[in-house]
């Protein structure tokens, strides 16, 4: 990786300023979902074995700019000990400050020792977060000597934590979580292992025609599912009954198509659908095969089993694969079974290196049960999104170059 890492600073004594996407599901001050505090242990634990005095700052919800109880960080205080107590003997070291700027934060960070660790309140109570004010990004930076980036999810944002702040330290390094995703990702869109299979879903094209495109200039085989291949199919001729189209992308799945074809990729769409009466978990449904016009009044809400079949057969053979996006309507139970057998189809093949990115093709691994068995699951939905596309991240551009 061009950035420094975490590894390659001298952390003993010295205030460590770590970006961290702590931004966790919180219900009535409970927290429903962790993963995102674990998916950071690596770099705290890294930072106090090496004697440094943390200093943790995240964003969580939208509170615009001012305080919001609701979404406080202080319930995360607990949770942090918790989840360290299993790795250091000195767990109970995580104190909390009530704002993460200002005279209180300046004297809990000036007070810290070595092993110690504090987190700071809520980075978006302040607008200047989000606005990348330069004044807020000084305060910040004067609360440490070194900076290091572990929210890869926020990466692609501009904010005064993730950009602003890297212009007043002395050194910005990644932490293990971004090292991970941008050598994951990396390699994915520089040099991937061929064959290299990417399986794109979701309802739209319009929030993926980048990625599909960039794609187009790298993979071997594009398996195209969820409600965005009603698009394509309409493009082709095909009339899909009152299935998802966007008819102003027409042109864009057409020179999708176009391209694919000249460039040598192979580009599959759903061969029989899942087709619904209503958008419902109570829908009457059938299996609908061929290339003729679906019933008027049905909706294709999942791929069919010889879709199974036909993708089955390029996921078995590929020695790279990135999935992000589901192959139907996922959160209702009679039309998950085709992403549900996507993700065990990708985790099968344990001569690949796999990568699933986006919130319901997560889900569908880790509901499958086969989460372990994937190489990499992106913790950033719209930061992996725009990495796949080719955009440069502001957060990681701005990182000191080894």
């Amino acid at each position: 990786m061009p950035k420094l890492s975490i590894r390659d600073l001298e952390l003993a004594h010295k205030r460590v300023l770590i970006r961290v996407d702590f931004n966790v599901p919180l219900k009535d001050g409970v927290i429903t979902d962790d993963t995102r505090i674990r998916e950071t242990l690596p770099t705290i634990e890294y930072a106090l074995r090496h004697k440094a005095k943390v200093i943790l700052c995240s964003h969580l919800g939208r509170p615009k700019g001012k305080p919001v109880e609701s979404m406080s960080l202080k319930p995360l205080v607990a949770r942090l000990r918790l989840l360290l107590e299993h790795l250091l003997t000195d767990s109970e070291n995580v104190a909390f400050s009530p704002d993460c700027v200002g005279d209180i934060a300046t004297e809990m960070c000036r007070q810290l020792e070595s092993g110690q660790t504090l987190l700071l309140e809520n980075l978006r109570f302040h607008s200047e977060e989000e606005a990348n004010d330069t004044k807020f990004a000084q305060q910040l930076a004067a609360l440490c000597d070194i900076y290091v980036n572990d929210a890869f999810g926020s990466a692609h944002r501009a904010h005064a934590s993730t950009e602003g702040i890297t212009h007043y330290v002395k050194q910005s390094a990644a932490g293990f979580l971004m090292e991970k995703e941008l050598n994951f990702l990396g390699k994915v869109l520089s040099e991937p292992d061929r064959p290299f299979v990417a399986i794109i879903g979701g309802s739209k094209i319009s929030g993926k025609i980048d990625v599909v495109d960039n794609l187009l200039d790298k993979a071997d085989t594009l398996l195209i599912g969820g409600g965005m291949a009603y698009t394509f199919l309409n493009a082709m001729g095909q009339t899909t009954g009152k299935s998802l189209v966007e008819a102003d992308k027409l042109d864009v799945a057409t020179a999708a198509l176009n391209k694919a074809k000249a460039k040598g990729v192979k580009l599959l769409l759903p061969v029989d659908h899942v087709l619904a009466d209503k958008f419902s978990a109570d829908a009457k449904t059938q299996i609908f095969s061929g290339d003729g016009p679906f019933p008027a009044q049905l909706m294709a809400l999942d791929i069919g089993p010889a879709t199974i079949d036909l993708f089955a057969k390029e996921i078995a053979d590929a020695r790279t694969i990135l999935w992000n996006g589901p192959m139907g309507v996922f959160e209702l139970a009679p039309f998950a079974h085709g992403t549900n057998a996507i993700a065990e189809l990708v985790a099968a093949n344990d001569e690949a290196t796999s990568i699933v990115g986006g919130g319901d093709s997560v889900a569908a691994v880790q509901q499958a049960g086969v989460a372990e068995r994937i190489s990499h699951i992106s913790t950033g939905g719209g930061a992996s999104l725009e990495f796949l596309e080719g955009k440069t991240l502001p957060g990681v551009a701005a990182l000191t170059e080894k």
